[in-house]
């Protein structure tokens, strides 16, 4: 046996070892599984690295989520077989994106092939980004955005698969926390971008971490915005960890703010934990299962 597939097995093992205790913990009432499930909630699985999809799947299961998101059509099967569905498809990642013509054609060939495999598994969307700004101005970014995007926006209609463009930060400067230079860190000029695409298949991704270093006044936006948004994630700020009282933004009201505007799609965890990973994923279920 090769050391690749020992480690793998290592892995299996403990994680099947752990389930059984967090299905006790859960019993006992240590861990807090969905009550009203008046929120769709989800869960992404790069925040929680390195356990596998498939163990966050299982742990997804007892909490009472109903998605993994944020995977590739390989971990599609895994996520069927617990009976999650994956609210929302990876795609070709920030780094590249619409603002600029010239990454327009290796964007549009990852938005398609994931639109196929999404629209096969039955799944609802697949997420798309801006790219980096690169010098750009404001009018020539947008032009760029809208006229790639109409160029997939079809396509998305006929699957039947809506693309989530997501506004990220560009102030923080550390690793998957921010992302300076990204063109799309402005709710505005994003929803600018949707209203020109003019799709009901293209819409935004209000990431609440991301909007509250860039503007705040969260339920103000939801309010004004959510007619061209699809999905939420959430994390704390500041540091993107957990979404409890060490942080500023209150969970609970910002989550009967998205119910007040008639919502009925997924809130993503996408918070970084610095303690036990399946607690305090926990402890972010109960705070939004409002």
């Amino acid at each position: 046996m090769s050391r690749r597939k020992m480690l793998a097995g290592a892995v299996a093992l403990s994680a099947a070892a752990s389930l059984p205790r967090v299905a006790e913990a859960a019993e006992r009432g240590d861990l807090y599984k969905v009550k009203h499930g008046r929120i769709n909630q989800s869960v992404v699985p790069w925040c929680f690295k390195p356990m596998p999809v498939e163990e966050l799947a299982d742990h997804a299961v007892q909490l009472g989520l109903k998605s993994v998101e944020l995977v590739t059509p390989d971990k599609f099967p895994a996520i069927k077989e617990r009976g999650l569905t994956c609210a929302l498809t990876s795609s070709h990642g920030f780094t590249k994106g619409f603002a600029h013509v010239e990454e327009h054609e290796e964007c549009l060939k990852n938005l398609t092939e994931r639109i196929d495999a999404t629209a096969a598994a039955g799944f609802p969307a697949v997420i798309t980004f801006s790219g980096f700004r690169r010098g750009l101005s404001d009018e020539q970014g947008i032009k760029n955005m809208v006229d790639g995007l109409k160029k997939i926006a079809g396509y998305a209609e006929k699957k039947r698969v809506t693309l989530c463009l997501e506004m990220l930060n560009s102030r923080v400067n550390i690793e998957m926390k921010g992302h300076p230079d990204y063109f799309c860190d402005n709710m505005d000029r994003s929803i600018e971008i949707i209203k020109q695409v003019g799709s009901e298949r293209v819409k935004i991704l209000f990431d609440i971490y991301h909007v509250q270093i860039m503007h705040g006044d969260i339920i103000t936006r939801i309010k004004q915005d959510h007619p061209w948004v699809a999905h939420y994630h959430t994390a704390g700020v500041p540091g993107r960890n957990e979404i409890d009282e060490s942080q500023e933004i209150h969970y609970a009201p910002i989550m009967k703010a998205i119910l007040e505007t008639g919502y009925q799609g997924f809130v993503g965890q996408e918070f970084i934990p610095l303690r036990d990973k399946v607690a305090s994923l926990s402890q972010a279920v109960r705070i939004c299962d409002v």
